[in-house]
């Protein structure tokens, strides 16, 4: 799948890769990320986040948290920790990344690095196997 159709505006504010979420992959009711704040899919968690409703983040021309003033918040901080120590990936990394090479440059770096070398099926950032072939890749 092009990156086009797989992450097409399911790159968060936060930085995360909507695209990546086990209930966006999940094949029942898949959730249609961040920006589809209607979807009845989606968990509740995610549609009162602190982070997609953030007035400041509505302040910004990118849309992406690095713009805000009060940029670390304590809500992406703990975001962030949570993500990093259980699931090995960075929400300020890939909001560094995103700042300093743009989204393209971001969602084609996303396509090879959660890629599974098995099958070539997209992975998920929420399970240590391949949804598709069951190859462990963490």
């Amino acid at each position: 799948m092009s990156k086009e159709l797989r992450y097409n505006k399911l790159i968060a504010p936060c930085g995360m890769n909507c695209g990546l979420c086990i209930g966006h992959l999940r094949e029942k009711k898949p959730c249609g990320g961040c920006f589809k704040k209607d979807d009845i899919n989606k968990p509740n968690f995610c549609r009162t986040c602190s982070v997609v409703n953030c007035e400041y983040l509505a302040k910004t021309e990118s849309g992406f948290c690095f713009e805000c003033p009060k940029f670390p918040c304590k809500r992406l901080e703990t975001l962030d920790k949570r993500y990093s120590t259980k699931y090995g990936m960075s929400m300020f990394e890939n909001l560094q990344f995103i700042k300093e090479n743009g989204l393209e440059s971001f969602l084609q770096s996303e396509e090879e690095k959660w890629k599974c070398k098995n099958c070539g099926s997209g992975l998920s950032v929420h399970r240590d196997n391949c949804l598709n072939c069951d190859y462990k890749y963490r």
